[in-house]
């Protein structure tokens, strides 16, 4: 471990370098990263090890691969091993962070631990693995202006991702609840809940030694995916995650930041402004934008420096779909349907 040279970037202080996938890396009192590799983009998660009695509360695990699944026997062979796991905590239901969730609960007999709405959300994600894609998402898909192409292309790879990248969870779970308090060895851990990202995320503050198990909710580098998706297609997801971003202003400033993907950090109130300007920003170009009619597809030129690909389509997609409904909420767009395409336009 490396903290003689903490890196200053964009307005964040990083105090730690050396950090290796796989191999455990102590970042606080009590608490080790242990970075996991997960396909795609994101490339790694993070999972935090807490010393508790009896062992070490895990919080988050990567995803349901032949790669996770190695990296944690490896780690449980070697420097952890004969350590148990004595309570299996998942900030949210996304698969690169509660993949083998079900599995460590499995073989440590631990109980899982999770917010309502991110356990009831995976469980309905799991059991909901139908072969062919529902016609409900089909005319989602076509409502955001996705090409035939688009949606066979979607619709071979079938239902299923989801539970063949998650293993099955235990019937019951033990609920956190924003406010409370999980006592983890000698610490006492605040439950501090975002939305927004997901529906009821967990993040874990210990305000003796300040830090915050951030999962998803405050990334370093990147903002979080923010979608709106058909299962609840007038929610805010953009608006929910503004008013999260508040309520975390209101923790110390000076908190060492453990986030789910990237490198620990200080500078939370920094990363927050930074997050919250960057959509902010967003949803003004997009407003101009829509001076002339638009559909989802047509908005990415204006909403992503990159270009969208048959993989990021889906994501793309949600993310179009939340800032435009946030301009609908705050009354500056409207939509209305043609032939089962949706045309936004600036009010």
């Amino acid at each position: 471990m490396s903290v003689t040279d903490p890196r200053v970037r964009a307005g964040l202080t990083y105090p730690f370098s050396g950090i290796q996938d796989g191999v455990p890396f102590p970042v606080a009192p009590g608490v080790t990263l242990v970075r996991i590799t997960v396909p795609g983009p994101l490339r790694h998660v993070n999972c935090y090890l807490i010393d508790d009695e009896g062992g070490v509360a895990l919080v988050d695990t990567g995803m349901n691969t032949d790669a996770a699944r190695d990296a944690w026997k490896e780690l449980f062979k070697g420097p952890y091993a004969g350590v148990r796991v004595t309570r299996m905590i998942g900030t949210h239901f996304h698969p690169d962070h509660i993949g083998l969730a079900g599995w460590m609960c499995d073989h440590h007999g631990a109980p899982l631990m999770m917010t309502r709405g991110e356990w009831l959300t995976a469980r309905m994600l799991i059991a909901d693995a139908r072969d062919a894609v529902p016609p409900e998402m089909i005319v989602w898909w076509r409502g955001a202006g996705w090409s035939e192409e688009q949606v066979a292309h979607a619709s071979e790879r079938g239902w299923a991702g989801f539970r063949r990248i998650v293993r099955p969870l235990p019937l019951g779970f033990t609920r956190l609840r924003d406010g409370g308090t999980l006592r983890i060895g000698t610490v006492d851990w605040r439950i501090v809940v975002g939305s927004g990202h997901s529906l009821e995320h967990a993040c874990l503050l210990d305000e003796r030694s300040g830090v915050l198990i951030a999962g998803d909710q405050v990334l370093p580098r990147i903002s979080p995916n923010i979608s709106l998706g058909v299962t609840e297609p007038d929610a805010d997801p953009l608006g929910e995650w503004f008013a999260s971003i508040d309520r975390l202003r209101a923790l110390d400033a000076d908190l060492l930041v453990l986030p789910g993907h990237g490198d620990p950090f200080t500078g939370l109130h920094v990363r927050l402004d930074q997050m919250e300007a960057e959509h902010r920003e967003r949803l003004d170009m997009l407003e101009r934008f829509l001076a002339e009619p638009a559909r989802a597809v047509d908005s990415f030129t204006v909403l992503f420096n990159r270009r969208i690909t048959p993989d990021t389509l889906g994501m793309a997609t949600g993310e179009a779909l939340a800032h435009l409904r946030r301009l609908e909420v705050e009354g500056r767009a409207c939509r209305e349907e043609r032939d089962g395409v949706w045309w936004w336009r600036a009010v």
